[in-house]
């Protein structure tokens, strides 16, 4: 199956490069929906031949796959090459929108998304809301960072928001966990400690761990200069890296980042020559295209398994713009109150709430939730929100750049 996703991942990716010209993501994810609507169509004739491609898109764990195995090279990827100087400039907005705009939007989201069942008629408990805030709200890295290299930000404005979605997930995915235990075992089965110390031992077991990771493999690297070496050093700390962070219950995806950022900076500056930084740079780049080009043609193939329900298809059109709404107020909130917004450029928050794109992770997490927390429901409505947010806003984020350049927005409340 894999071998398939990649064939039809080149296939795509040439056809796009000659005639279409999208973002590579997108045009992945489109050719995934089409070929997902063309096996329909050819099992409506052939039902055997769906059925076949049915089961083995069911063989494959998405959320494993996913959470355990991809994203770890993805944002180790995304992380080197992200600037660390200007990083450390935004590093207060960054860390105030991946957390506290987090939990804003994980507690908004839930609660609008309660409300919005029970007028639907579709009555779910309180504690299964909140787990949907907390899978959709982190914006996706991958898709966000695939989008950046063609919008042409200001660097400020750029390394916001690519900040914030390596960051934010990890928190995003600490908060789910936390979440999911008191939706498995009851509220009163867990307490404020343990979810404190769950939070704790997550995302500061992770920094710790990633700059550990990142510090010795810098030292490694610079005690030699042989490229074929230092790439498989820094492929070694991805796959080692992430599978120490999972068995001490560590935040693997911001070990992963830290690592990332370390390498991509530290150690390009001092620990490779410019031969090993060629080869390091081309060889995360390169893998890091491979796997996107996969995840994205995989997402569009999981419409096959998604329930096709009218009623769960409103939700998810209702809670696309809920999901966006919310996130406009979970950055304005923290930026008006803490004053972070007398640092930025004009257009600043509409560009980081249409930008703040949903992809594999929030899909991932869907997936990952249990037959009794309502996951045939939520499933279906993060697919919709998910779908959406790459396809219009993804397609549209140029355009709509380039329409608020004519119509500044000023963030600064001068």
């Amino acid at each position: 199956m894999f071998s398939v996703i990649l064939v039809l991942s080149a296939i795509v990716a040439y056809l796009n490069h000659r005639l279409f010209r999208l973002p590579t993501s997108i045009s992945l994810l489109l050719a995934g929906l089409v070929l997902s609507l063309l096996v329909q169509v050819v099992g409506a004739i052939f039902p055997a031949f769906e059925a076949a491609v049915e089961t083995k898109l069911a063989s494959i764990d998405f959320s494993e796959i996913l959470l355990d195995v991809m994203l770890s090279f993805l944002l180790f990827a995304g992380a080197m090459h992200t600037n660390l100087e200007a990083l450390r400039q935004s590093k207060w907005t960054i860390l105030i929108f991946a957390t506290v705009g987090v939990l804003i939007s994980t507690f908004l989201t839930g609660t609008l998304f309660f409300f919005l069942m029970q007028l639907l008629n579709l009555p779910i408990p309180f504690i299964h809301c909140l787990l949907f805030g907390a899978l959709i709200s982190p914006t996706d890295p991958v898709a966000v960072l695939g989008l950046l290299r063609k919008a042409n930000l200001p660097e400020s404005l750029e390394v916001k928001i690519t900040g914030e979605s390596l960051f934010n997930d990890g928190v995003g995915v600490v908060i789910f966990l936390s979440l999911f235990g008191i939706a498995q075992t009851g509220l009163a089965e867990v307490d404020a400690g343990e979810i404190g110390l769950l939070l704790l031992e997550e995302v500061g077991g992770g920094i710790v761990l990633g700059l550990v990771l990142g510090y010795v493999g810098f030292r490694l690297m610079k005690s030699i200069d042989h490229y074929q070496t230092e790439v498989l050093i820094s492929l070694a700390m991805v796959m080692g890296g992430y599978s120490l962070a999972y068995y001490l219950h560590f935040s693997g995806p911001l070990a992963m980042v830290v690592a990332g950022l370390f390498i991509g900076n530290q150690a390009k500056e001092t620990a490779m020559s410019e031969i090993t930084l060629d080869y390091v740079t081309k060889f995360w780049e390169m893998l890091d295209e491979i796997l996107n080009a996969a995840l994205f043609v995989l997402i569009g193939l999981e419409l096959m398994l998604i329930t096709v329900n009218s009623s769960y298809i409103i939700a998810g059109l209702v809670a696309t713009v809920l999901v966006i709404v919310v996130r406009f107020i979970s950055l304005a909130f923290p930026s008006y109150v803490l004053g972070l917004r007398k640092t930025f450029e004009p257009n600043t928050l509409p560009i980081m709430t249409w930008g703040g794109l949903r992809g594999g992770i929030s899909i991932a997490l869907a997936l990952s939730l249990l037959p009794t927390m309502n996951k045939e429901m939520i499933v279906t409505v993060t697919y919709v929100v998910v779908l959406i947010s790459l396809a219009i806003q993804g397609l549209t984020m140029e355009r709509f750049i380039r329409w608020l350049e004519r119509h500044p927005v000023k963030s600064s409340g001068e």
